[in-house]
């Protein structure tokens, strides 16, 4: 079977990581990258990639079979519909857009023209949330009934020599904290409303380095977030997952789903029960499952390229993760205002 082409468009800190899963991915090729910078251009020929400055020439002469869109995220919507004009499926980079007014657009125009639509959340491919997902179905927890997530690390001081990170934005609620959001959306369900506080104390920059997250879903549901890319901690998805090869593992957990039956952590999936009567003073008993390690990119590209075919659902297309963006951009509002924020 041959594989997919895919055109990769954006050649940056992201984007390179994605080349090389491409080049060595059983169902999906490397067609091509699109990058203007001269960085982008010796990272092209240093692995044998046709290179073009401009995204659209790339997509016209070599006419992939789908699109990854790995660049800045003002650019997503723009390049999202110059891939959609043109009939290319896109996988775009999380978050869809960066502003609620590009992802509507964006994703009205992908409906319209019948071409899929779908946004990097990795994290829904992941095997542990996999799993989880099918305990939620199954209602093993029962109904769920609060939440806590925690996405804290420190960032290097390098990290901020790109402008646009230490601007409104580029902080770690719209970095990070995005991706728990949406899989506390993928596993529990709609936010109803935001409570945020921000804080840019450790570092002075105009975005933030610490906020506090208080969640409301739209069945009573409450969760607590926290984030900070200010602190060394071990409480973030990523190191507790080991999936990714950037980040090293730690044996802890970042997640917490409570349920009228059980509760459950991740991402080291411990199911935490009574096994008869029911109490407080009740012991409980926990269930572990064995360490499950696998690359979340790569069952993305597997994915990608059966919702290209035809072959299944988008399992988070572009009108999905436009639900998880506004909750997100919910959070620097309510810290704005210090009130309430209503998402739905």
């Amino acid at each position: 079977m041959s594989r997919l082409p895919i055109a990769l468009i954006g050649a940056g800190g992201i984007g390179r990581p994605h080349a090389e899963r491409l080049l060595r991915h059983p169902d999906v090729s490397l067609a091509g990258i699109a990058d203007p910078t001269p960085a982008g251009k010796d990272f092209a020929e240093s692995i044998g990639a046709p290179w073009f400055a401009d995204h659209r020439e790339l997509l016209d002469k070599v006419k992939p079979g789908g699109a990854l869109v790995a660049t800045p995220n003002a650019s997503h919507a723009s390049i999202g519909l110059d891939c959609i004009e043109r009939r290319v499926a896109v996988l775009m980079e999380k978050p869809v857009t960066d502003t609620l007014a590009d992802g509507e657009r964006l994703c009205a125009g992908a409906e319209a023209g019948g071409v899929p639509l779908l946004v990097g959340h990795q994290r829904r491919h992941s095997i542990r949330v996999r799993t989880a997902k099918a305990w939620m179905t199954e209602g093993r927890i029962g109904r769920p009934v609060a939440a806590h997530a925690m996405a804290t690390w420190l960032k290097p001081d390098d990290y901020f020599g790109v402008a646009w990170r230490r601007e409104v934005g580029g902080g770690p609620v719209l970095i990070n904290l995005i991706h728990d959001i949406d899989i506390l959306r993928h596993l529990i369900g709609e936010v109803a409303s935001v409570q945020a506080i921000t804080s840019s104390a450790v570092r002075g920059f105009a975005v933030e380095d610490t906020a506090a997250v208080l969640l409301r879903f739209t069945h009573g549901a409450l969760a607590t977030l926290m984030t900070s890319d200010a602190t060394p901690s071990p409480w973030n998805y990523d190191m507790g997952a080991g999936e990714l090869e950037r980040f090293p593992p730690q044996d802890a957990d970042a997640i917490y789903l409570c349920g009228t039956e059980a509760s459950f952590s991740l991402p080291r999936l411990e199911l935490w029960r009574y096994p008869g009567a029911r109490g407080w003073a009740d012991p409980l008993s926990v269930q572990r499952i064995a360490p499950m390690k696998a690359d979340p990119y790569d069952e993305q590209f597997r994915h990608f390229r059966a919702v290209v075919e035809g072959r299944e659902a988008p399992l988070c297309s572009g009108r999905d993760a436009l639900g998880t963006l506004r909750t997100a951009l919910a959070v620097h509002e309510a810290a704005r205002s210090g009130a309430p924020v209503s998402v739905v």
